[in-house]
């Protein structure tokens, strides 16, 4: 599952590189929402948006990401095939590939 081996990474960064990582989750009072938030010493550095099949990139990352372009901003799905970089850079691909690129 993705979150769970998510949760892992960050824990094994933290312990092995000692890297100032948290994970956590964004909402803001728009309602805009992103499950994933990676940052570094307070700065976010992964954004991963969840899907189960193949959908438009959603709005939420997208706004996200222009507020933290320096930020890898994913869209992942369960069951989708779809394996695409947006123009803007936005990485729309199967969960499976992000965890492959985590490590």
């Amino acid at each position: 599952m993705v979150p769970e081996n998510l949760l892992k990474w960050v824990h094994w960064r933290q312990d092995s590189e000692g890297e100032d990582l948290e994970l956590c989750a964004f909402r803001d009072r728009d309602g805009r929402e992103v499950e994933f938030v990676v940052s570094e010493q307070m700065t976010p550095r992964l954004l991963v948006q969840c899907r189960w099949s193949d959908a438009r990139v959603s709005k939420s990352l997208r706004y996200l990401h222009r507020k933290f372009p320096g930020a890898d901003a994913w869209q992942i799905s369960a069951v989708g095939r779809k394996d695409i970089q947006t123009a803007d850079g936005i990485r729309v691909a199967p969960a499976l590939q992000l965890l492959r690129n985590l490590i």
